[in-house]
C-alpha cells in the first residue's frame, strides 16, 4: 500500500507540474494577444485571448482537482474524494464553453456582420508576432504533457481527467493559433476582415466541441462508471477461479476515483460451507481481487451458501 501511495504521490506531483506549466504558459500569453489583439484590432487574436484566459481558469480548477482529490476518507465520504477530480474536470469544461466559445462565437459574429476597415501594416505584424510567440508557449506546454502521457503505464491520459483536459486545452490551443494566423494573414492578404470572423468561428466550433467532450466524460464518471470490460472480465474469472464459488450470479464496479474502485459481487457458495469458514473464505476472495489489482480498493461480496436441495431447481439454475 505504501509503495502505490508513493508511487500516486509522485504522479501527482508530475501532474501538478504539467498544469503549472500550462497556467504560466496561458497568463503570459493571454496578455500578449489580449494586447496584441487591442493594437491589430483583430478579431481572431481576440478570440484567442479569450481562449487563453478560459484555458488559465481551469488550470486552477484542475490544481484544485488534484490538491483535493488526494484528502482521506472520513466519515461524510468513507470512499474518500476521488471524485473531486471529476468534478472540477467538469468545471473546467463548462468553462472552455462559455469563456472560450461563447465569445469567440462572439468575435466572429462582430467580423461577419460589420463593415470591414483596413488595418496597418504594422498592427498586422504585431498580431503575427504575438501569435508566434503563443505558438512557442503553446507548443512547449503541450510537448510537456505529451511527455507526461507517454511516461505512465497502461492507458495514460485516460485515466487522469486533470491531464486529459491540460492536453486537450494544449492541443486546441495550438490549433487555435493557426486558425488566428491563418485569418489574420489572409485578412492582411484580401483587405476583408471576413476572414478572421471565420477563423473566429473556427476556433468557437472547436472549443465547443471539446468542450462537449471533457464534459460528457466527466459526467459519466461522476455519475459512477464502471471498469473497463477487460478489467470486470478479470475479476469475475478470478471469483470463478475459486474452489469455493459456485457461481458469480452479479458483478458490479464503480471507479471512485483515479486509483479506487468499488467492486460489488454476488457470489454463491457450494454447500457445506459453516459460518466460521464462510468468513476466512469471504476475506481471503477479498485479498485476492486487491493483491491482483490494487486500484479496487473497495471490495463487497454478498455471499450466499446455496443449499443442496436447491441446486437442481430451475428457478435456481435460471439465475
Amino acid at each position: 500500500m505504501t509503495k502505490n501511495t508513493n508511487s500516486d504521490a509522485r504522479e501527482d506531483r508530475k501532474t501538478r507540474l504539467t498544469v503549472l506549466v500550462a497556467l504560466c504558459a496561458n497568463l503570459l500569453i493571454a496578455v500578449a494577444k489580449a494586447v496584441g489583439g487591442l493594437i491589430s484590432a483583430s478579431p481572431a487574436l481576440l478570440s484567442e485571448a479569450a481562449h487563453s484566459v478560459a484555458d488559465s481558469l481551469n488550470e486552477v480548477f484542475l490544481l484544485a482537482a488534484v490538491r483535493r482529490s488526494r484528502r482521506p476518507p472520513d466519515h461524510r465520504h468513507p470512499f474518500g474524494y476521488g471524485k473531486e477530480r471529476f468534478f472540477w474536470s467538469l468545471l473546467a469544461a463548462v468553462g472552455i464553453f462559455v469563456m472560450g466559445g461563447c465569445f469567440s462565437f462572439f468575435q466572429a459574429y462582430e467580423a461577419l456582420t460589420s463593415p470591414g476597415q483596413e488595418e496597418s501594416y504594422t498592427g498586422y505584424v504585431v498580431g503575427l508576432a504575438v501569435l508566434g510567440v503563443a505558438l512557442l508557449a503553446e507548443g512547449g506546454s503541450l510537448l510537456r504533457a505529451v511527455h507526461q502521457v507517454r511516461s505512465k503505464p497502461g492507458d495514460g491520459i485516460g485515466s487522469d481527467p486533470a491531464l486529459r483536459t491540460v492536453l486537450a486545452e494544449d492541443g486546441t490551443a495550438v490549433i487555435g493559433v493557426l486558425l488566428a494566423a491563418g485569418g489574420l494573414a489572409l485578412h492582411h492578404l484580401t483587405g476583408d476582415v471576413a476572414w478572421e470572423g471565420c477563423a473566429s468561428l473556427a476556433i468557437g466550433l472547436l472549443l465547443v466541441y471539446v468542450a462537449y467532450r471533457l464534459g460528457r466524460s466527466a459526467r459519466d464518471q461522476l455519475i459512477g462508471e464502471a471498469v473497463d470490460p477487460e478489467l470486470s472480465r478479470g475479476i469475475r474469472e478470478l471469483l470463478d477461479a475459486q474452489p469455493e464459488i459456485d457461481y458469480v450470479a452479479a458483478l458490479h464496479t464503480m471507479r471512485l476515483g483515479l486509483d479506487s474502485t468499488l467492486v460489488a459481487a454476488r457470489v454463491d457458495l457450494s454447500p457445506g460451507i459453516d459460518s466460521e469458514r464462510l468468513e476466512l473464505v469471504s476475506e481471503r476472495i477479498k485479498r485476492s481481487v486487491r493483491e491482483r489489482w490494487p486500484e479496487a480498493d473497495q471490495v463487497f461480496l454478498d455471499v450466499v451458501e446455496a443449499p443442496h436441495h436447491t441446486r437442481d431447481h430451475p428457478s435456481a439454475q435460471a439465475r
